[in-house]
């Protein structure tokens, strides 16, 4: 039986080098992506230590020659992917007022439109197959404004969103779709936003990176279009999506003040 082969964006640290190395224990070889080469040349190395092969590429997904760059090898029908995982994206922690501009619209490329045009190029390639899937990483902050994180949450609201629709879309094409939504999961994430591992949240509020990338890829494999790993975390977004949106504003005003 041939091994299939996944694509992993921010595959270089915390949730993303989880996934990737989850489905290198579970059979499959990699196309890993990131913007640091060390790293991803690590997490190969790391692979292959469960029989994975792994093919590395630098790539900012901030640019559009980096977004282009990933779209041209999901569409390589040479070397076809069964598997996309748009784990790469990143979060600032501050008033909007005072973060530069040019920060939050490269925080906008990357979660945003890098996911979006990843997930068409995969549908595209894996639609004529009637095969594949594609995993998209959004967050628990994409159940709610969130003063402080305000262009984060609203890209993970899009994540989401975008996910589920394409869900819907993809079923007739024998393509699955899911979003994976992770409450606080400690990796190089936070220290990228300017916070603490932990973001000022109690330890039941925490989830680790192994955990949110084995609930994620079984999600996968079971054709889920939505998994909140955690049952805290499960139980708070099921709760906050049932809220009216000046109680949810509230809400996350107030958490906003213990995020640090």
């Amino acid at each position: 039986m041939s091994r299939r082969t996944a694509l992993v964006t921010g595959a270089s640290s915390g949730i993303g080098e989880c996934i990737a190395l989850q489905l290198a224990e579970r059979g499959w070889d990699l196309v890993l992506v990131a913007r640091r080469g060390d790293e991803l040349a690590r997490v190969a190395a790391a692979a292959s230590a469960s029989g994975a092969t792994s093919q590395t590429i630098v790539a900012d997904l901030s640019t559009p020659a980096g977004v282009a760059l990933i779209e041209a090898r999901i569409a390589d029908s040479a070397a076809p992917l069964d598997l996309v995982v748009n784990n790469a994206g990143y979060g600032r922690f501050g008033k909007i007022t005072e973060l530069d501009a040019e920060g939050e619209s490269n925080e906008i490329a990357v979660n945003v439109n890098a996911l979006m045009r990843l997930s068409r190029a995969a549908l595209v390639a894996m639609a004529p197959r009637k095969s594949g899937a594609i995993l998209n990483v959004a967050s628990v902050a994409s159940f709610l404004p969130f003063p402080g994180f305000t262009t984060y949450a609203a890209t993970k609201a899009f994540v989401r969103s975008f996910t589920l629709a394409l869900h819907e879309e993809a079923r007739p094409l024998g393509v699955r779709v899911t979003c994976v939504a992770p409450g606080y999961t400690p990796s190089g994430f936070q220290a990228r936003g300017g916070l603490s591992s932990t973001a000022g949240q109690p330890s039941f509020m925490l989830t680790s990176a192994d955990s949110v990338a084995r609930a994620a890829l079984d999600a996968v494999e079971a054709g889920r279009a939505l998994v909140v790993p955690g049952i805290v975390n499960a139980i708070s977004a099921r709760i906050l999506g049932l809220m009216p949106s000046a109680a949810q504003r509230k809400i996350g005003a107030f958490m906003s003040q213990f995020t640090r």
